[in-house]
């Protein structure tokens, strides 16, 4: 992954313990954000959590974290990861919590849905000193997305893959650090057996060298097809037959998408698809169809003749992404993904001050399903914070 950052380094999460004394000043948090006071009277099931409720839950997760020398030995920015990870892990569980007829009580869902509340959390920085940065911030939702992987691998077909395909994102040994807490900050008869779990992940982690950090491959081409094609050795090198190149911009509107592209790029075609929308008289809230088939018809134009290019949209989610970059693989293309980010308020101002603008509602309703791109979807994928 490469990272323009040299703007995001500053940043903090507030109220993370400090030494000598590690307090944790549970009371302030709690009335410092809705999000933990929106815990409270969420029900669990009591063979998993006799505890109570998701706030004592996670107020005992926290406790448990910030108690552990492991935690309390890491660099403070790592620390500051980890607290904001705990205190974040199941804030998906009071909007997926239900309890079916039999009074069964279940939150299935809750990690992938918190990683989506907790990027635009972060992002849009309510109730915190300040928006946190795109690196942090993703770190951060990441971990909540998979703080249930240590406890869930050994019941997958291909856990050695998936936790290659995690370690792009996060260190699996924080993962491990959280699901510990997460196992001692509950009340349940198998402890023990959970717990065993979690240094089973570690060892594995370790045989699949992606325990303190990503997973390395022979080069990037090789990294690309281990996570496209089943059944790839992950030390095998393979051979890069690609002809040319295709950018996939992805990003909000008025992030700066067109502006990037005239200063890094401005030698190659651009597919744009709101040139198109203009052109085809389509609206961003109207069916996108026609547009999609017009860009594509382009793009092959441009594929046939082995000639690289850019597709400028906002290709917010995974699957939208995955469907591009199937039809430019099956033309022999590199794929480079070029994500941009840069603080909320000032994208919603540059929508704003631009000739077409997009409705504000319809970017707010792009931010609750985006999907940051990473590393295992394409050969390379850049991340870039514009100030």
């Amino acid at each position: 992954m490469n990272n323009n950052t040299t703007s995001q380094q500053a940043w903090s999460f507030p109220f993370c313990p400090v030494p000598p004394h590690w307090a944790l000043d549970w009371e302030d948090l709690q009335a410092q954000f809705s999000w933990l006071q929106a815990m409270e009277g969420v029900p669990q099931s009591p063979i998993y959590h006799a505890e109570g409720d998701v706030l004592i839950h996670t107020h005992n997760v926290v406790e448990a974290l910030t108690r552990t020398e492991e935690w309390r030995n890491l660099p403070i920015l790592e620390r500051e990861l980890l607290f904001a990870s705990t205190l974040l892990h199941d804030i998906g569980k009071p909007v997926c919590t239900k309890i079916d007829e039999a009074g069964h009580i279940s939150s299935r869902g809750h990690a992938q849905k918190g990683e989506f509340m907790v990027r635009q959390l972060l992002w849009l920085g309510e109730e915190l000193t300040a928006p946190l940065p795109l690196v942090p911030r993703e770190y951060i939702a990441s971990m909540v997305r998979f703080h249930g992987l240590p406890l869930q691998f050994l019941h997958w077909t291909k856990p050695e893959r998936a936790l290659i395909a995690a370690s792009q994102r996060v260190r699996m040994d924080h993962i491990a650090l959280l699901a510990e807490a997460d196992v001692k900050g509950r009340i349940c008869q198998d402890t023990n057996e959970l717990l065993e779990r979690i240094a089973l992940f570690r060892e594995l982690c370790k045989e699949c060298l992606c325990y303190d950090g990503p997973r390395q491959f022979p080069d990037a081409y090789s990294r690309f097809l281990y996570f496209q094609r089943d059944e790839r050795d992950p030390n095998y090198k393979a051979y890069d037959d690609t002809e040319f190149e295709v950018v996939l911009m992805s990003g909000l509107p008025g992030v700066g998408k067109d502006t990037w592209i005239r200063q890094h790029l401005a030698d190659r075609p651009v597919i744009a698809l709101d040139a198109l929308r203009r052109k085809l008289k389509i609206s961003a809230e109207d069916d996108q169809g026609p547009v999609i088939t017009a860009a594509k018809e382009q793009a092959r134009e441009l594929m046939r003749k082995k000639q690289s290019f850019v597709w400028n949209a906002t290709n917010i989610t995974r699957m939208m992404r995955q469907q591009l970059i199937e039809l430019f693989l099956s033309y022999n293309a590199r794929v480079r993904i070029v994500y941009l980010d840069a603080p909320f308020k000032i994208i919603l101002q540059r929508n704003h001050d631009r000739q077409n603008s997009v409705p504000e509602q319809v970017i707010y309703k792009l931010l609750s399903k985006l999907e940051v791109p990473t590393l295992i979807e394409a050969h390379q994928v850049d991340w870039i914070c514009e100030p």
